[in-house]
């Protein structure tokens, strides 16, 4: 039998779980575990919020509703400087740096990152009596039949998705625009063959591109497969009707005893931004702006649908990005002195902040009180262990290695529970490691391929290969202190050392993980 890692809630708050004052205004409590909504944008930096970044040159009246009805984690972070790593760690609790994927991202058709069996939000949830679903973008992986320009097969299901790892139902697109296999899935079946192929098309906007039409029917290099159905535009548009409509035909489920989870993985800001024809021309921030407002409008429609069907108090809502900003970040900045980094140095794919400190909101209104600001340094590989201690549940020890709950910052107990100094790992497109302490962060910068072992080399003064900066008093690390502060750096490369050694940064049994090139690091004694 596994043994249980321990859930911090105090024996005494256990029977008065769902018995917190309500902080809604309707006076009907419920004593019924919560809804869940995870609402996960792609590329959206920490100053695409109005309620975060108050210049923001367009608006998000939707994002801002969660923000001021909720909590905002002003120090929240994706695990990843991009997109398929941050999503399995926002799944599973875990790293993925400790997985096969040391750098980059994944494509559409393949292998799954997900470890079969490996425990995930959805497989916990669904165990202990949730619908499941997801409706939005996976690219995490799945297997077709076949291989690109010869040999598929659309009619035979697909195999290693959403639904072999805990969801009950799925509906959405295999991965990026631009990475192909551009269709509609529908649990584990294409619904439209993607039996033509396309590829970027410039875009008149600086550094963006479309997925439009015209398709082309033979196949070449550089062409992606797209169905003849499939238009860019209005891919937004049919992933919120599909969220809206599976809450709307959960709720009266939800209302009886049978809480639903609904991870919806947008596609939006990511390139291609292809605005629906509602939107275009409507902010003050070009087509960006124009395709953030429709963002925004689509999160409306979910929190919408949860009013409209009574559940909205009993309802926790979740809403972050799974990286920074593009880099066409710098042409909003430029152009229309839009700050999508804010005052944060870099964007997606960086080790600095810009590529990871993201939105990171919760609302809960039957629970959470509304205005909450946590300025604790957090990160998206501790949904898992929340969501956990919310139901109620147990983490087996080969689950959740880098989970930490932070129900103990959001209820009435207080932060006597959340260690205030546990590391959060930042991970780069490279690569390339961080790691954050309180309030210190090192970077640990040089090395190609991913390697660790040329960075972590000791050198002469004046030839550092690290960078060490004092977060809470320079967000945009302008000041490095690596040798300023040498009991810090000698800690925080210790730290990072038994993190990655012990398969785990959470307390508890030693976990194995797939070794990398960085066992060469002689300091790790690996």
């Amino acid at each position: 039998m596994l043994k249980l890692r321990s859930i911090t809630i105090a024996i005494v708050f256990c029977g008065a779980l769902f018995c917190i004052c309500s902080c809604s205004s309707n006076p009907e409590k419920t004593n019924s575990k919560p809804n869940i909504v995870i609402i996960y944008t792609d590329d959206q930096g920490y100053g695409d919020v109005g309620a975060l970044n108050p210049d923001a040159k367009f608006k998000t009246p939707n994002m801002d509703r969660i923000a001021n009805e909720g909590v905002v984690f002003t120090d929240g972070h994706s695990s990843d400087a991009v997109c398929t790593p941050s999503r399995y760690s926002l799944l599973t609790g875990r790293y993925s740096w400790r997985t096969s994927l040391k750098k980059g991202v994944l494509r559409a058709d393949g292998p799954c990152l997900i470890e079969k069996d490996r425990m995930t939000i959805a497989s916990l949830l669904k165990e202990n009596g949730y619908n499941t679903a997801m409706v939005g973008k996976w690219h995490l992986q799945m297997e077709f039949e076949g291989k690109v320009g010869k040999n598929r097969d659309w009619s035979k299901p697909f195999t290693d998705g959403p639904i072999e790892k805990g969801f009950d139902y799925f509906f959405g697109i295999a991965a990026s625009m631009n990475y192909g296999i551009l269709t509609y899935l529908e649990n584990d079946q294409v619904i439209d063959p993607p039996v033509l192929y396309t590829k970027k098309k410039m875009d008149v906007t600086p550094r963006t591109y479309r997925m439009t039409p015209p398709y082309q029917a033979e196949h070449q290099r550089g062409y992606v497969e797209v169905a003849p159905s499939f238009n860019d535009e209005y891919v937004l548009e049919t992933l919120a009707d599909k969220a809206v409509e599976y809450i709307n035909t959960s709720a009266d489920d939800a209302k009886n005893g049978k809480p639903f989870f609904l991870y919806f993985p947008m596609t939006s800001p990511h390139l291609p931004h292809c605005t629906h024809p509602d939107f275009q021309g409507r902010s003050n921030c070009g087509n960006y702006g124009d395709f953030m407002e429709e963002t925004d409008y689509r999160v409306g429609q979910v929190l919408d649908a949860l009013k409209e069907n009574g559940i909205e108090d009993n309802t926790l809502v979740i809403y972050s990005s799974d990286n920074g900003a593009e880099t066409n970040y710098v042409y909003q900045r430029d152009t229309f002195q839009h700050y999508s980094a804010l005052n944060f140095k870099g964007g997606k794919r960086d080790i600095y902040e810009g590529g990871h400190h993201v939105p990171f909101l919760m609302r809960w209104p039957e629970k959470f009180t509304a205005g909450q600001k946590i300025d604790h340094p957090v990160c998206q590989s501790d949904y898992l262990a929340t969501i956990a201690d919310i139901i109620g549940a147990d983490i087996p020890e080969n689950a959740g290695e880098d989970s930490y709950s932070l129900y103990p910052l959001l209820n009435s107990e207080g932060p006597d529970d959340y260690d205030e100094n546990r590391p959060v790992i930042h991970h780069s497109f490279t690569g390339h490691f961080s790691i954050r302490e309180g309030d210190w962060k090192l970077n640990l910068l040089r090395g190609s391929g991913g390697s660790l072992e040329p960075v972590l080399l000791e050198v002469e003064p004046g030839e550092a290969v690290y960078e060490l900066y004092n977060i809470a008093k320079d967000p945009s690390e302008t000041k490095n202190q690596y040798f300023e502060h040498p009991e810090i750096v000698a800690r925080l490369k210790q730290k990072i050392t038994e993190v990655i050694k012990n398969g785990r940064s959470t307390p508890g049994t030693p976990q194995d993980y797939v070794k990398g090139n960085w066992e060469q690091v002689t300091w790790m004694n690996l």
